[in-house]
């Protein structure tokens, strides 16, 4: 049972329901218990305030559950679940040819984040997109969720799925670490990797992380914080997160928008506490020999303020351009694209760059297109 989406609203609910049968119990008998007139005025305004803020909380956590829960019933998951070890997995794959793309999603985000590349990628090569355990269609997992666990669980699934090679491994933000741990582990068949401003290993005991993020704990308060306002319905109430996907088809744009409004902050938090150990067991991981290595960078002048930006996050921005061109160490056929006017979210900010470079990288690795004249170079397009 859905812990965040039905569990706890329908507490919000009881308890809402509770509290203002006791409010409104209190203001009709005011007149009797308070002789005061200035302290029965203000008793009815606040109670009346808890009436109002009470109704609206437990109203919106109902609604956004309900509405949750029937477009789930009135929309298949895309793709196909699989078995993997006792828990449902999803992977949806389209088009046909190797090698395989396997994409690889984000801190928090299920497979449905590259809807708006996957299509066009296809006309290539086949591509499969998949929920890691507890995001999206994909059964929450009782495992530790660090890089070891989570490859040996892409590894399962792909066996599930009859996929065992050629593939490439395509993978953004946090990705980039369960990446390596997969290629380290599982060579065989593998092509080539993709990293979309992937994450480095250990990247959070640099100082310069840790004085732009804060904490570990303050991470999870602050991730606490947001699961709160998520299973009340705020963002329902006051998104416009379809803007920032216009290149979404109209259908899969109305999933991804569910799937990010039935957002897994349990997982989230698990995939955070294990981001230490994540590193630890991919430090060493690498060099991959002659493997075809393509990465994607976000602009660095898009994650700093146009005015006066605060030295920890020009440093920030330093530091994590620096990991990104140390990701070319990673095989001597590697090369850097900076995506220019991207976020962190190259695969929604800049789409026709994801679409042109892809697919040549599929087509160098075929030998059916010249690779690059130099390895080892950074440009910005």
């Amino acid at each position: 049972m859905d812990l965040d989406y039905v569990v706890i609203p329908a507490c919000i609910l009881l308890i809402g329901v509770v509290v203002i049968w006791l409010s409104i119990r209190r203001m009709r008998s005011l007149s009797v218990l308070v002789s005061r007139r200035w302290r029965r005025v203000v008793e009815r305004i606040v109670l009346s305030g808890v009436v109002v803020v009470t109704t609206v909380v437990a109203v919106s956590a109902s609604y956004n559950a309900a509405a949750l829960y029937w477009f789930r019933v009135h929309n298949p998951a895309p793709g196909v679940i699989y078995n993997v070890d006792g828990h449902k997995m999803r992977l949806d794959c389209m088009g046909s040819g190797a090698p395989t793309i396997i994409l690889e999603s984000g801190l928090g985000n299920g497979g449905l984040i590259w809807a708006g590349v996957q299509p066009e990628l296809a006309k290539t090569t086949r591509v499969c997109a998949y929920d890691r355990a507890g995001l999206g269609w994909s059964d929450r997992s009782d495992e530790a969720r660090d890089a070891d666990h989570i490859a040996s669980q892409l590894h399962g699934l792909l066996m599930e799925a009859k996929i065992t090679g050629p593939i490439v491994l395509m993978g953004h933000s946090i990705a980039g670490i369960y990446m390596r741990d997969y290629a380290t582990r599982f060579p065989e068949g593998l092509e080539g990797i993709v990293f979309v401003d992937g994450s480095t290993p250990l990247q959070d005991d640099n100082p310069a992380f840790k004085a732009e993020i804060g904490s570990k704990l303050k991470i999870l308060v602050m991730v606490g914080l947001e699961r709160a306002a998520y299973i009340v319905g705020v963002p329902r109430l006051v998104s416009h997160f379809s803007d920032l996907i216009p290149n979404f088809e109209p259908h899969t744009k109305k999933m991804f928008l569910e799937d990010y409004l039935h957002t897994h902050f349990g997982v989230v938090g698990d995939e955070i506490e294990g981001v230490h150990a994540s590193g630890l067991e991919t430090v060493k991981t690498g060099p991959y020999g002659s493997t075809p290595i393509l990465i994607f960078s976000q602009d660095p002048m898009k994650s700093l303020p146009k005015q006066n930006p605060p030295q920890r996050t020009v440093m920030m921005a330093k530091v994590w351009g620096q990991m990104q061109e140390d990701l070319k160490k990673l095989s001597t056929r590697s090369r850097r694209i900076v995506a220019k006017d991207s976020t962190h979210y190259i695969q929604l900010d800049r789409p026709d760059l994801i679409k042109k470079e892809v697919p040549a990288f599929i087509e160098q690795i075929r030998g059916a297109a010249p690779e690059p004249a130099v390895y080892g170079t950074t440009i910005t397009e």
